[in-house]
């Protein structure tokens, strides 16, 4: 387990949110954000895989092992979802005759 100061889990949420009893997804997921903020290493990857080492193996249907896995995945695309230019872009405009 870890303890509070190690520098994967420096406040040592992932710990205890382990310990918690009945804890949900969504507490887990904002344990996770927390916990990233609080990170001084960025990508938190490597954080991420120590800790499923240590936490997540004995506890494998735990919500926090499940938002761990997830933390692992590669982010989505970025992609344009607005704004006057998304909206003027695709009309084709016709010159007067």
């Amino acid at each position: 387990m870890s303890k509070p100061g190690d520098e994967n889990d420096p406040k040592g949420l992932i710990r205890e949110a382990y310990l918690i009893e009945g804890i949900t997804l969504g507490e887990c997921r904002s344990i996770f954000m927390d916990w990233v903020l609080s990170l001084s290493v960025s990508p938190p990857h490597q954080a991420i895989e120590v800790l499923l080492d240590r936490h997540g193996t004995c506890a494998e249907n735990h919500p926090m092992t499940h938002v761990l896995r997830a933390g692992l995945d590669a982010p989505p695309v970025a992609r344009r979802r607005g704004g006057r230019e998304g909206r003027f872009a695709k009309k084709q405009v016709t010159p007067p005759k």
